[in-house]
């Protein structure tokens, strides 16, 4: 047999000049729970960053991240079904009747602004209520009137 024949890319006529013969599984290893466990621990580890482990072990980042992801999930698998938490029951007060306060009959406007005085001293207007303060009244108004 020719390397030619073997590889298609010509049609000389060339001598085998190597054979190589793999034995066993080759690069596939067999790791033990106990040491995924291990190796998956150590790269959730602070500091320590999931290809530095990957290369610690000889393996590849990708194959300690789906190591990772079984881990996860074997935990959450693992999880009880059942609800954690304790039903709790409210037992509400009953309602209390509302007491309404008795309605007082609504002041008009009009009598609101009854009993207003107002005021316009140079294009100013100052509209003074019932119980104002007539010294502060007073105070105002001189204020106004030597602004003017």
């Amino acid at each position: 047999m020719t390397i030619s024949e073997l590889t298609l890319k010509s049609s000389e006529v060339e001598p085998v000049r190597r054979f190589e013969v793999f034995t066993g599984t080759g690069r596939r290893r067999e790791w033990p729970i106990e040491d995924k466990a291990r190796i998956v621990a150590e790269s959730y580890e602070a500091g320590e960053s999931v290809s530095a482990v990957a290369r610690r072990y000889a393996l590849s980042p990708q194959q300690l991240f789906a190591w990772r992801r079984a881990a996860r999930k074997a935990v959450a698998d693992a999880a009880p079904s059942e609800s954690m938490f304790v039903p709790a029951l409210v037992d509400a007060p009953p309602p209390q009747p509302v007491m309404k306060r008795p309605s007082r009959p609504r002041r008009k406007k009009a009598s609101r602004e009854a009993g207003m005085i107002e005021l316009e001293i140079d294009g100013v207007a100052l509209r003074v209520g019932r119980g104002a303060d007539a010294k502060t009244i007073t105070a105002v108004i001189r204020a106004l009137k030597a602004t003017t």
